[in-house]
């Protein structure tokens, strides 16, 4: 029984943390993007030529789908392992 317990825990743990990064995703990637430019300058100015990082719709965009996958992967487990 308390097998069952620590695994819902975690498998509900992960289902809030996907709903969390599908919620914050414009402030989340905003700041990851941040650092993501930083990174950048700092490689351009030594001379490592990179690709240019993605827009701030894109990341947006990314990290939303990132997050509903999460939480949709983790409802699925959730539902098949409920015991009927």
């Amino acid at each position: 029984m308390l097998r069952l317990k620590h695994t819902m825990i975690v498998e509900i743990s992960r289902l809030l943390l996907g709903v969390m990064i599908a919620i914050f995703h414009r402030p989340l990637a905003s700041m990851i993007m941040q650092h993501e430019r930083a990174l950048d300058g700092y490689f351009r100015s030594r001379g490592v030529e990179l690709p240019a990082p993605p827009s701030d719709a894109t990341a947006q965009n990314l990290y939303f789908v990132i997050g509903i996958f999460i939480a949709l992967i983790e409802a699925a487990r959730i539902w098949f392992s409920i015991p009927s």
